[in-house]
């Protein structure tokens, strides 16, 4: 069993990783209901959320059947990191999870996300300022270093669990990286492997087939395994890996009926949530390449998919999917 904090969660759990514009509630709890064992929210300004920006208070929402849920929160500013933990404490999540991986731009300039990784000191006192103002379990999200020359991981894992982080999630790219090449788990072993480590490690990066994430588990011998892009439009990527696991054997493809109905279960969900049909016809755009992967000529439907500002729009096309491949 794995704990993080005093939450119990099974041997080797499978996490929702933290993605912009990606896991909001709705998409979330779909992941939820498909195996996800932990999800965590959009990553969110802390300077945003004392300014009260509408964008960032609505990302603090979370439905009961989610938990448990981290919220993640993102800044270099230790009074705003430690103002906002008293507003996201009134969402009553299970985890703050403190995000010092990003790797874009504007969030890197500002010193937060993958910026800290330049100040390894900075990152620690801010980790420890944090747990010290908060009875939730605080987690850490990071990457290996800022770039291939600056790869202290083992050290940084070790210095944040001293200051009392609960479990530590990295992706295995530095920040000079970005997405491009192949994740690197070996200095993620590395770090589990060090003994003074205790704290739960669990790894991110290109865990994209169920048997990647037996390798995760039984080559490099993590702890877990934090999900990002491989369940962008298939939230049943976390039963598809349960499923290996127990029988190493791989799930049946996902017909094209479930496909329709999880598609239009989600595009529901996002319209009840943002109360303004076009906002949620757009916040499922990005997921419909991959709810519906693999068909051959699917282009001119997922067309008028992503280009439809009306729900019963993409309703229709849905169906005339299902007529015609189901």
């Amino acid at each position: 069993m794995i704990k993080i904090g005093d939450i119990e969660l099974p041997d080797f759990p499978l996490l929702l990783a933290p993605m912009e514009d990606v896991s909001d509630p709705p998409f979330r709890a779909l992941c939820k209901e498909q195996g996800a064992d932990v999800v965590y929210t959009e990553f969110i300004s802390s300077e945003g959320l004392i300014r009260d920006a509408a964008k960032s208070i609505k990302k603090l929402d979370i439905y009961e059947k989610e938990r448990p849920v981290g919220i993640q929160i993102f800044g270099a500013n230790l009074d705003s990191m430690l103002r906002t933990i008293e507003i996201v404490e009134q969402s009553k999540p299970d985890i703050i999870d403190i995000n010092f991986g990003c790797p874009v731009k504007k969030v890197v300039s500002k010193g937060a996300g993958a910026g800290i990784l330049k100040d390894i000191d900075l990152m620690v006192s801010l980790t420890e300022a944090m747990v010290k103002h908060t009875d939730l379990p605080i987690t850490v999200k990071t990457r290996l270093g800022w770039d291939h020359d600056s790869i202290k991981i083992v050290e940084v894992a070790e210095r944040i669990q001293d200051v009392g982080c609960k479990a530590i999630a990295i992706h295995g790219r530095t920040r000079a990286q970005m997405y491009k090449g192949d994740a690197d788990w070996k200095p993620i072993a590395e770090v589990k492997n060090n003994p003074r480590m205790h704290i739960p490690v669990f790894g991110n990066g290109d865990v994209n087939t169920p048997e990647r994430a037996v390798e995760m588990r039984d080559k490099y011998g993590l702890d877990g395994a934090m999900i990002g892009r491989a369940s962008i439009g298939n939230p049943w990527f976390f039963k598809q890996v349960k499923h290996f696991f127990e029988t190493e054997e791989h799930l049946p493809e996902i017909s094209i009926a479930d496909r329709v109905a999880m598609a239009k279960r989600h595009l529901e969900m996002e319209i009840a949530w943002k109360e303004v049909e076009i906002v949620g016809v757009m916040e499922t755009r990005r997921h419909y390449t991959n709810y519906f992967k693999g068909i051959p000529n699917f282009k001119p439907y997922r067309l008028k998919m992503v280009t439809s500002d009306s729900a019963q729009d993409v309703y229709d096309v849905l169906d005339e999917v299902l007529q015609k491949f189901g």
